[in-house]
């Protein structure tokens, strides 16, 4: 239990550089406060136990706005960065060094019993306001956009963005460190309008050149009167 709680402290400081001392993540990370609850609850959750682990989840909820069900199974190195309104579900299963961003869900579809939610590879970073929804896995080395709304199965060394998700990355190296800059990712809608406009200026383009050609041959035709069929005196 101990070294669980060394290894959420450290993961803290290997993805937050406002993190300043061990006191502060102690005190001050309500992310580190939710994965300690959780393990708690979690612990007496597997042991048959249902009220008491909820009544601790709520407590939970109540104290840092995270609420993780306490049959959720999470991996090593979880890191809640800020935290508020992220929701993680009865079924869900979470990998190793994951980074959840505030109002991540990691949610259901349905009233289906059984699994329900979603499963989350190995370090996975997934933005602020992102919507995992469903029994589906979400493999490892995956980056998911911020406020992206993610419904199906997600390969492993890709990157998701949009509602719904799209695959816009996909590289065969794998990462092995967290790359948590979520900020720069691909925008399919900005390179869609930017394919357009190019597309409207060329079109433009061979319009003008179109009514050039069309002027010079008026031009032609109003100055030399056999070519717009008008006859000459000594025709006549």
């Amino acid at each position: 239990m101990f070294g669980q709680i060394k290894r959420d402290i450290q993961v803290i400081f290997e993805r937050d550089p406002a993190a300043k001392s061990i006191w502060e993540v102690i005190f001050c990370y309500p992310g580190f406060h939710a994965v300690l609850f959780h393990r708690m609850a979690h612990w007496l959750y597997i042991h048959k136990l249902v009220l008491l682990p909820r009544m601790i989840s709520q407590l939970s909820r109540f104290l840092t706005g995270i609420e993780i069900h306490p049959g959720a199974k999470i991996g090593q190195g979880l890191f809640i960065d800020h935290g508020t309104g992220v929701v993680i579900g009865e079924t869900t299963e979470i990998g190793n060094n994951v980074t959840l961003y505030q109002g991540v869900t990691l949610g259901g579809t349905g009233k289906e019993k059984g699994k329900r939610h979603p499963t989350i590879g190995d370090n996975v970073v997934i933005g602020a306001g992102a919507r995992v929804l469903g029994s589906f896995k979400v493999g490892d080395n995956v980056k998911i956009g911020a406020g992206s709304v993610v419904n199906k199965p997600v390969p492993s060394d890709t990157t998701v963005v949009g509602v719904p998700g799209r695959i816009v990355l996909h590289r065969g190296i794998p990462i092995k460190d967290p790359d948590l800059r979520h900020d720069e990712l691909p925008d399919p809608v900005n390179e869609m309008l930017k394919c357009l406009m190019q597309r409207v200026e060329y079109l433009e383009q061979q319009l003008n050149e179109k009514e050039s050609r069309y002027d010079v041959f008026e031009i032609i035709q109003h100055n030399e009167p056999a070519k717009r069929g008008v006859s000459t005196k000594r025709e006549r």
